[in-house]
């Protein structure tokens, strides 16, 4: 049982660096061929929305607004992927947990 704690304070541990990684690290979607890009944090985050002049210009605010969700949509998405890929492995072995009870 000592062993278990100790294997869960562990992965616990791991988790924790792995979501201050998580926070840190971005990815970047765009839409509207690069007029509009989101950079999102690991966690989730919104770290800024980019405009291009031109896109500021050329697009009514309607058309505007669905190139910014479709942007958002896409880097909530690909956050959701990297945070999966990152932790996955250190939650994997609690996936079984539970079951048969």
């Amino acid at each position: 049982m000592e062993n278990m704690l100790g294997q869960l304070r562990e992965m616990q541990k791991k988790l924790e660096e792995t979501r201050k990684q998580l926070a840190e690290e971005t990815i970047e979607a765009s839409s509207g061929r690069g007029a509009v890009r989101i950079v999102m944090s690991g966690t989730q985050e919104c770290r800024q929305v980019l405009l291009t002049a031109e896109a500021i210009q050329k697009h009514d605010p309607e058309k505007l607004g669905e190139l910014v969700r479709l942007a958002v949509n896409q880097a909530i998405k690909d956050s959701q992927l990297l945070a999966a890929r990152k932790l996955g492995p250190i939650a994997g072995p609690l996936a079984g947990l539970g079951k048969g009870m």
